[in-house]
């Protein structure tokens, strides 16, 4: 009897189950299962590498605009906390998995992954076969998808993905995961640092207030007259999504206070703060994302293995003679970091915060700050 309990459970979940479908530009399409929400997502499709940090994953504003498929077979195993969460809500525009856990099980679980995908209306695709997709991805290069549940959105996603793949942009990507407002977090009474914020992580926050900063956030459009305003020490601009070019304003706005302040840029930080240098950025084919890519620090002669989310890079070889390369990526020989020789300014391509990890690169923001004069240096 028991068995036939099962067997009919079992049977019942695959009548219900919601068909769903990634559409490639390229005309490939991959078939599987959708959660309780039905929608249409259109955005740029992706994979994630990491055996755990789906939550941050999710919630990780670079990742805005993306449909994010994760390589690693079972995701949501230990459920959903809120307390590793990257972003006020999820920042992905559609997610695909092999399987999802449905009965998790860890301390500070607050839902299961399924039902918060739901909740926060986000398209999901399950059963998916992820090899495949992430070997069509690899080989192909980034590539405009569509993610349809639901038999409404399956009959349109086709023609939708067709007129979206004709007109996208990354330009609306910043502005979507960006602050609008200046706040203040971490240590009133200690070092002044303001964040531009491009879609920062609350990783970045946390680990700047641990240091003892006082921060400042201020949005990435604003004026040196509005970042001066709060006499910061330092200032660190942010990670985000989308290309670098979308936001000319911010990278004259930096060109114009070079050497005014310390300045740390992280990821499109790294970006911008190339551009207003005279440096170059350019699409990569294939871009950088999971928690294992190796970046040899040129200076130390060391090896660290880094986090990485970004579709965009800097052209190692447009550096201006007064940057000097102090990172490099070693799958692909792509920049990963420079420095001024002259001012107060030192950017990274990868994340020195990452969540859950690699912990490798975290010492960066301490050993900025004591090379800032900000921080005290270890006696």
């Amino acid at each position: 009897m028991d068995a036939v309990r099962r067997r009919s459970r079992r049977e019942s979940a695959i009548t219900l189950a919601r068909k769903a479908s990634l559409f490639l530009a390229d005309g490939t399409r991959f078939d599987g299962e959708g959660l309780n929400h039905e929608g249409l997502a259109l955005g740029e499709a992706v994979f994630y590498t990491g055996m755990t940090g789906y939550e941050e994953a999710l919630t990780d504003p670079s990742y805005a605009g993306q449909i994010l498929t994760f390589t690693y077979p079972m995701i949501g195993n230990y459920g959903i906390s809120g307390t590793v969460a990257q972003y006020s809500r999820a920042c992905v525009s559609a997610a695909v998995m092999k399987r999802i856990s449905r009965h998790p099980s860890h301390h500070d679980m607050k839902t299961d992954l399924p039902a918060w995908l739901d909740a926060q209306a986000i398209p999901t695709m399950t059963g998916a076969d992820t090899r495949s997709i992430t070997i069509a991805l690899r080989e192909h290069g980034s590539i405009w998808a569509a993610l349809a549940v639901g038999e409404e959105a399956l009959a349109h996603a086709e023609a939708r993905l067709v007129a979206f793949a004709r007109t996208a942009t990354t330009k609306e990507l910043v502005p979507s995961v960006a602050t609008r407002q200046t706040h203040a977090a971490g240590h009133p009474h200690g070092p002044r640092v303001v964040v531009l914020d491009c879609g920062v992580k609350r990783a970045i926050i946390r680990d700047l207030a641990s240091l003892g900063a006082a921060i400042t956030v201020l949005p990435y459009d604003a004026t040196a007259e509005e970042i001066f305003r709060s006499d910061p020490q330092a200032i660190v601009i942010s990670p985000g999504p989308g290309d670098p070019a979308d936001l000319p304003q911010t990278v004259e706005m930096l060109k114009g206070i070079l050497g005014e302040r310390p300045l740390f840029g992280v990821c499109l930080g790294h970006q911008l703060l190339a551009l207003a240098c005279g440096a170059k950025t350019f699409k990569l084919p294939y871009g950088h994302r999971g928690g294992n890519q190796p970046v040899k620090d040129l200076l130390r002669n060391e090896v660290m293995v880094t986090a990485h989310n970004h579709g965009y890079a800097v052209d190692g070889d447009s550096l201006p003679a007064g940057l000097q390369a102090t990172m490099v990526n070693l799958n692909d020989g792509t920049n990963e970091g420079f420095r001024h020789r002259d001012l107060p300014v030192a950017a990274v391509q990868f994340h020195p915060e990452a969540s859950p990890g690699p912990y490798d690169a975290r010492h960066l923001f301490a050993e900025w700050l004591r090379e800032a004069g900000v921080l005290k240096a270890r006696s």
